[in-house]
């Protein structure tokens, strides 16, 4: 039996505070800077219980760069998508998470693509229970194929994570 990885339990931590962060700044319209703030606002004022501490520095390179490429995911993003669906027809939650996605595996490689894949399937759970994740596993796994093209040579299986 595995022993948990503490790092790994901050940077899901940090994915899915990034993703609320994200949502925070489409819904009010605050900036990446304000939405960060108010992320180490909440971190100082609430008590963390059970949950893991985000890597703060994860959720502010997620943050800030997808605001700054947000037009160059939401065409990575649409590419992943069927032909009915477009980037602006999806909800705001599943948008943050897939350019979350789309951002780590662009300009993250030292997470593995399946890793990514798991994760922000992971991610799009704690929001949804019904078929929301698992458009979020197709499109990041067509993504993780365009993008990363080398972790798949020799392995027909879908990214379902490692």
């Amino acid at each position: 039996m595995s022993k948990p990885n503490p790092s790994a339990a901050r940077r899901s931590a940090a994915r899915l505070a990034a993703v609320q962060a994200l949502y925070s700044m489409e819904i009010t319209g605050v900036s990446a800077i304000q939405a960060l703030d108010e992320f180490r606002a909440r971190m100082e004022n609430e008590p963390r219980g059970k949950m893991a501490e985000p890597d703060v520095n994860l959720v502010a390179l997620l943050v800030n760069g997808v605001s700054a490429d947000c037009d160059g995911l939401d065409a990575q993003i649409a590419q992943g998508l069927s032909r009915d669906w477009t980037v602006d027809r999806l909800e705001a939650v599943l948008r943050a998470i897939l350019r979350a996605g789309a951002f780590e595996l662009k300009s993250r490689p030292q997470t593995p693509a399946r890793v990514a894949i798991t994760e922000y399937v992971d991610v799009a759970h704690a929001f949804y229970s019904g078929p929301e994740p698992g458009l979020v596993n197709a499109v990041m796994d067509k993504m993780a194929r365009a993008l990363r093209a080398a972790e798949f040579q020799g392995n027909g299986a879908p990214g379902n994570g490692a």
